[in-house]
């Protein structure tokens, strides 16, 4: 049994033994603590790569003040995974830019460190992946790869076009929500109305039944509010503007400061050749 814990630690703690600072039962009591909180943060790290989660996003820095409208307490209950355990869903909609992905990510990342078996994948990603399958004849070997996980992350539904090359892509989106209905949790993001997801997907028939699946079991959030990215975007304008209006100020200062200094010279009698004093 590897304790590698152990091992970087025990020098210290045989130092503490010898000088009488702490018992032997205390000794052996800190070093499997040790151990064991070691162990249990290398399996999440294992799990959150494994989870091909792009980015770490914490409730800690969303800010909930820019969203009134969404329910604080709502979220961080879902925070606790209790949905995962009963198998049930969550849908984020919404306009971009209103929170949606960080949400979802941090979903995934508290899966991850709740013990369960995560993926994070993009609706563009996935059925990139699952239409690729059809052609060397692997769908049921790639399909396992979002059907087994306790918990689904489909971000950014809607948001690439790339999902409406073919009809096909509805059929394969349903095997993958139908897969999981009622025995796994998926969490999706979409920027677009359910009924605009039979044009998106390609098929309207087949997406209507992606749909009643999706929201059966579901918890529905829709937030509406503005648009972090267009308000970060505002807010580096005027601070460009404003660095702008400070450059212009200090030049125009800079040339009356200079045009000054020239017309005193201007002003003031030199020496000229040949000039005597009587």
């Amino acid at each position: 049994m590897k304790l590698s814990k152990v091992s970087e630690l025990l020098d210290n703690e045989l130092d503490r033994l010898n000088k009488g600072q702490s018992s032997a039962t205390q000794m052996l009591l800190r070093l499997f603590e040790a151990q064991a909180q070691y162990q249990r943060e290398r399996r999440v790290e294992r799990r959150i790569v494994d989870s091909k989660l792009p980015e770490r996003k914490t409730l800690n820095d969303f800010d909930f003040d820019f969203q009134p409208g969404l329910d604080r307490n709502q979220i961080l209950e879902l925070s606790t995974m209790s949905f995962v355990s009963r198998h049930q869903g969550v849908i984020l909609a919404g306009n971009s830019g209103t929170g949606k992905s960080h949400i979802a990510k941090t979903l995934a990342l508290e899966g991850c460190k709740h013990g369960y078996r995560v993926r994070y994948t993009t609706a563009a990603e996935m059925l990139t992946v699952l239409f690729a399958s059809l052609a060397d004849d692997s769908l049921e070997q790639k399909l396992k790869r979002y059907l087994n996980p306790e918990l689904l992350v489909i971000d950014e539904l809607g948001f690439d076009r790339l999902e409406q090359e073919d009809a096909r892509n509805a059929a394969l989106f349903f095997k993958v929500i139908d897969g999981r209905y009622t025995k796994r949790s998926t969490v999706l993001t979409t920027n677009i109305d359910f009924e605009q997801l039979g044009h998106y997907l390609g098929d309207p028939l087949v997406t209507t039944a992606v749909v009643d699946r999706m929201v059966h079991h579901s918890t529905v959030i829709n937030i509406k509010g503005p648009s972090w990215r267009l308000e970060e975007s505002k807010k580096l304008n005027q601070n460009k503007k404003k660095a702008n209006i400070s450059t212009a100020t200090a030049s125009k200062a800079t040339e009356k400061k200079t045009a000054a200094k020239r017309s005193s010279r201007k002003r003031t009698p030199g020496s000229r050749k040949g000039d005597r004093t009587p």
